[in-house]
């Protein structure tokens, strides 16, 4: 059976991804950084990321998706906020941050965990912690220039806007010269009151 590399997300609206397309804009037009951006129509919220799974999984894993959304109702995000992994004198990774109703998307993503797990797949070993990544700082980057990115990210102010959550998708990454390629694979939408 094929094998796919796949990944659980939740699926960002075209305002959204628009307006960090305008950030990272901003952020390049500033200095030319050695770090690899995202595409602004790949960025998503990634719930769990699941490795190569086969073809003949997807329906188990979407029952598991429907399990673990059982009694969630659509809830509302924002995106809002910068910041950096690990730190802003070593930076990695480029990041804006995740508000709103987050309790309700933690208790999700711990759940979908445990489901999963039952399934083979390796419970997370760190705390989830939502997060929409816009960029990775290339190995080739010096201190100097992590240092620089990092006090740049510290002093940019951005507000991507709130959207509703209406469920969440099973994904397709294809990994491409150009970067992945996502297609979605199934939807499980929450349950409406």
């Amino acid at each position: 059976m094929e094998e796919i590399r796949s990944f659980i997300a939740i699926e960002l609206p075209a305002e959204v991804k628009r307006r960090m397309g305008e950030l990272e804009a901003s952020i390049r037009k500033q200095r030319e950084f050695n770090c690899k951006w995202v595409d602004p129509e790949s960025i998503h919220l990634t719930l769990k990321f699941l490795g190569n799974v086969s073809s003949g999984m997807v329906s188990q894993l979407t029952d598991a998706m429907t399990a673990a959304a059982a009694g969630t109702g659509p809830f509302r995000l924002e995106v809002s906020d910068t910041g950096v992994f690990p730190n802003p004198q070593r930076v990695r990774v480029v990041w804006v941050g995740v508000k709103g109703d987050v309790e309700v998307l933690a208790q999700l993503q711990e759940r979908l965990d445990k489901l999963l797990a039952g399934i083979g797949f390796a419970p997370e070993n760190r705390e989830f912690s939502p997060h929409l990544t816009i960029g990775r700082v290339r190995d080739e980057a010096g201190p100097a220039e992590r240092q620089a990115l990092g006090k740049l990210i510290a002093a940019t102010e951005f507000a991507g806007g709130a959207f509703a959550v209406e469920g969440y998708s099973l994904m397709r990454s294809v990994l491409s010269r150009q970067g992945s390629i996502y297609s979605q694979l199934g939807f499980v939408a929450f349950e409406k009151a």
